[in-house]
């Protein structure tokens, strides 16, 4: 299931996946794959990217 939601919170952050992969210590890559849904990231993971755009849990990976 694609993330629409962190797609948005990261655009309107007015980040590229490049900016965001760096300030969550992974690959382009991996933010394009979790945005596509092709990977469940770690809840470590998880936490880092919402921290980097200021959001919760619950905003970006819970319906």
């Amino acid at each position: 299931m694609k993330n629409l939601k962190l797609k948005a919170a990261r655009a309107a952050k007015d980040l590229s996946q490049e900016e965001l992969a760096v300030l969550c210590g992974v690959s382009r890559q991996t933010i394009s794959a979790i945005e596509k849904g092709d990977y469940n990231p770690s809840i470590k993971l998880c936490i880092a990217i919402c921290k980097a755009l200021d959001k919760t849990l619950d905003d970006l990976f819970w319906e």
